[in-house]
């Protein structure tokens, strides 16, 4: 064989090695008509996503940074926001109050959805239906005529606390004085909240395979002995994600004070909680650097223990 033709069989076989090695090009298009497919159908999400949630927190991280003032207008002051946050009593006396709120309130409010959830699952009660649809009323009622409803209810001029007052004859009954006003706000928030939370303790009850109950049916298992095997370890996810939402809506506490407020002056003030004293920073004292300045701490504190039961959870659940 000569140099010429040994050259042209080692480039076909070269040739085909190539081909063989690299896609065909109809596949390498399809390939990136994929890659770009995702990318679309995530768009819309994410173009929301940006403009919703990233860009509102980034300006607001940017505005507390500067502090406005009489001379000199607005100027960069690094982190000298956050400093006086943290040593404003204003602040952490609402702070303490939504914590407060917290450690007492949720607890009874969930101990009270997850009773509903096994009562109503128990199939021992006569119209059930009726029973989930009264429990979640409330909840279906829009949040400010509801709080409108208690006002009138709790008002110490009006309605049935100064009816009941002026039949005993004197105050007895005072839901916005300040020994009882958190008790006041933690009642609304139970109310609104439980039928929320029963329908999620229900619908993981729901999710129990049936062969589950027969077996302990067949070990002689009854009443108290299968919530405790079967149904309670069934309720961790729900738990876990209803303390969550619990917690968020613990520390962005604002719709009940800030409607509320006209009806108990001198009780709820204006830096009850801390979003009901950014608001009031803001929109009222102008003092929108300051303002974001509590929004972002919040917000840091919120998602930390927000992560911190969601991972305890998830690793008990795990186990």
């Amino acid at each position: 064989m000569s140099a010429t033709a040994a050259g042209s069989a080692a480039g076909s076989v070269t040739n085909r090695a190539a081909k063989r090695a690299r896609p065909s090009e109809p596949n390498a298009i399809r390939k990136q008509k994929r890659s770009w497919g995702g990318w679309i159908f995530t768009a819309p999400f994410a173009i929301v996503f940006v403009l919703v949630f990233i860009t509102p927190l980034l300006y607001a991280a940017y505005l507390s940074l500067f502090q406005t003032r009489l001379i000199g207008g607005t100027v960069f002051v690094g982190l000298d926001n956050y400093v006086n946050l943290l040593q404003d009593p204003a602040f952490w006396e609402g702070f303490r109050r939504v914590l407060l709120l917290l450690l007492i309130q949720v607890p009874i409010m969930l101990g009270l959805s997850m009773i509903a959830a096994l009562a109503i699952d128990s199939a021992r009660l006569y119209m059930t239906g009726v029973f989930r649809i009264i429990i979640f009323l409330p909840y279906a009622i829009p949040g400010v005529v509801a709080i409108l409803m208690w006002g009138f209810l709790y008002s110490n001029n009006f309605g049935l606390a100064a009816s009941i007052n002026e039949w005993i004859g004197h105050n007895v009954v005072l839901p916005f004085s300040p020994q009882w006003i958190m008790v006041s706000l933690g009642n609304i928030v139970t109310w609104q909240f439980v039928g929320y939370n029963m329908l999620i303790f229900y619908s993981a009850l729901k999710t129990i395979p049936t062969d589950l109950y027969e077996a302990a049916e067949i070990d002689g298992a009854r009443g108290w002995q299968v919530t405790r095997a079967i149904k309670l370890p069934a309720l961790r996810g729900s738990i876990v994600i209803a303390t969550v939402f619990s917690i968020i809506g613990s520390f962005q506490h604002f719709t009940e004070p800030s409607i509320l407020q006209p009806l108990a002056q001198g009780t709820i003030t204006s830096s009850f909680t801390p979003n009901l004293y950014a608001y009031t920073l803001a929109f009222q004292g102008r003092q929108f650097n300051y303002s974001a300045t509590v929004a972002i701490v919040m917000g840091i504190i919120t998602a930390i223990i927000a992560y911190v039961v969601q991972l305890r959870g998830t690793r008990k659940e795990d186990r």
